[in-house]
C-alpha cells in the first residue's frame, strides 16, 4: 500500500504578471508530521504559480504516493478533474479556442508526476476558512516578499 499525503497548495502573482509566489503544505496524517514548502519568482502570472506549487509539492515526495491535492485554484483541478489536460493533448495542445494552451511546459511536467503518484484533486474556496489553505496563502505572500 501506498503511502497517503494530503497536499494544500497555492500560488499567486502581484501584480498579475508580475511577482510571483507558490507555496505547499504536505501532510502525513499517519505520522502526523506537517511540511512546509514556497518559493518565488520574479515575472510570472498566478496560474504558473498555482501549477508550480503542485509540481514543487508532488516533487518533494520521496516515493510513489497516494495524494490528495487540495487547491483553490479552479483552473489546476479542473485541467484533471474535467478532462481539459487530455482534450489539449488530443488536439496537439490547442484550447478550445484553437489557440497555444498556456503553460504547456508546466502541465506537461504535471502529467509526469501524475505517473508516478495517485492523484485525487480537491478544490477549496480560497481566503475562506480552511486553515491550511489560509496558511499557503501566508507563504505566498511570505515568498513574494523575500525576493524583493
Amino acid at each position: 500500500m501506498k503511502p497517503h499525503v494530503i497536499i494544500y497548495t497555492d500560488g499567486g502573482a502581484s501584480p498579475n504578471p508580475g511577482l510571483g509566489g507558490w507555496a505547499a503544505i504536505l501532510y502525513s496524517p499517519v505520522h502526523n508530521a506537517e511540511r512546509e514548502i514556497y518559493g518565488a519568482e520574479r515575472d510570472t502570472t498566478n496560474n504558473r504559480m498555482e501549477l508550480t506549487a503542485a509540481i514543487k509539492a508532488l516533487e518533494a515526495l520521496k516515493t510513489s504516493c497516494e495524494v490528495d491535492i487540495h487547491t483553490d485554484s479552479a483552473y489546476l483541478q479542473n485541467a484533471f478533474v474535467k478532462g481539459w489536460l487530455r482534450n489539449w493533448q488530443r488536439k496537439n495542445w490547442k484550447s478550445s479556442t484553437g489557440s497555444d494552451v498556456l503553460n504547456r511546459d508546466l502541465w506537461e511536467k504535471l502529467i509526469e508526476l501524475t505517473k508516478i503518484h495517485k492523484v485525487k484533486w480537491h478544490w477549496v474556496k480560497g481566503h475562506a476558512e480552511d486553515e491550511r489553505n489560509n496558511r499557503c496563502d501566508e507563504l505566498v505572500r511570505r515568498a513574494r516578499d523575500e525576493i524583493i
